[in-house]
């Protein structure tokens, strides 16, 4: 393999063939699907991911029959909330409450007609649905550009080792530059917009997208140390550029950042005592009660209305 096109072409097409495995498997990738239920075709779509603080809208296609929207929070005792879901048109529609960054949620829809009725998107599946703040262009589109080009040039540095003369020096610069912007500047710039925080992979946490690009970048310093000491390269470029792969067929967002709803609640409660404690204060100095009320229901609090309808496992 002595042609530099051929090697970029192959390059390119593993890239984006791996870019697009992770796209289609990741866990804030859409569930869609269609089921007839009682003689009516009923089609969904059910997002996995809401960007922004604004309630999320659930919809199913169907022109006739009901439907009602059951939601949780997720990894909670809380009790499924049942919201019945409207007709506009075509389509019925529910919605059910905006959540704090990282916080996610459980739903399902439980369609009827004909005197039939079906969970969607299955028996036994719960879509987890998982709120993030707005990220602005200008921090976005540069971590994705750099991050593709990271793929795109750890891929060709390894497939330079197949060359009869292999020249790894601007190659291995270029990986480690791309993936260090990518990966280290904008990266963590975005985890602050979309989640509070700016890395919460090792040694601060568990979050996979984080850990993923930290592995990337050590399985780069050999080969970077090697080029740079003009010692013997071997075989550690092709070694990264595989770890690499490896490493970004993860799909995005497996084991990504969640909102521990037990610790927000406990933060509330002490919150609400301490509120208690100051009743002896002058008026002026009392709490508001309407900015209590709005907090509360930002955490999605959900109604204690029973439901036997069950559920075993949730779609993530």
């Amino acid at each position: 393999m002595n042609n530099r096109f051929l090697l970029w072409t192959v390059a390119v097409v593993l890239t984006i063939a791996s870019a697009v495995f992770q796209r289609m498997t990741g866990p804030t990738h859409p569930v869609s699907g269609s089921e007839t239920v009682g003689g009516v075709e009923v089609e969904y779509t059910f997002d996995r991911a809401h960007p922004g603080y604004s309630d999320h809208v659930v919809a199913v296609e169907a022109k006739s029959g009901e439907a009602t929207l059951y939601h949780k929070r997720h990894k909670t005792d809380d009790k499924w909330t049942a919201a019945p879901m409207t007709r506009s048109g075509d389509s019925l529609v529910a919605s059910f409450p905006k959540q704090p960054a990282a916080g996610k949620i459980d739903y399902f829809v439980k369609f009827e007609a004909g005197g039939k009725s079906a969970q969607l998107p299955d028996e036994n599946d719960a879509i987890v649905l998982r709120f993030r703040g707005e990220v602005p262009d200008w921090v976005l589109i540069p971590h994705i550009i750099f991050m593709f080009a990271a793929m795109l040039l750890s891929t060709r540095t390894g497939l330079e080792f197949f060359r009869k003369e292999p020249k790894y020096k601007k190659l291995v610069a270029w990986t480690l530059g791309a993936l260090v912007l990518g990966g280290f500047i904008f990266g963590p710039i975005v985890q602050k917009y979309a989640f509070g925080e700016y890395w919460t992979g090792f040694p601060f946490g568990y979050d996979l997208t984080d850990n993923k690009t930290l592995i990337a970048l050590i399985a780069w310093l050999a080969p970077a140390y090697y080029v740079f000491r003009n010692n013997k390269v071997k075989y550690s470029p092709l070694i990264a550029a595989v770890v690499m792969i490896g490493v970004f067929l993860i799909p995005h967002s497996v084991l990504g950042s969640e909102l521990d709803y037990d610790k927000l609640d406990n933060n509330n409660n002490q919150g609400v005592e301490n509120v208690e404690d100051q009743s002896s204060l002058p008026a002026s100095d009392e709490p508001n009660d309407e900015f209590v009320s709005a907090s509360a229901s930002e955490t999605g609090g959900v109604s204690s209305s029973p439901t036997t309808f069950r559920i075993f496992n949730s779609r993530s």
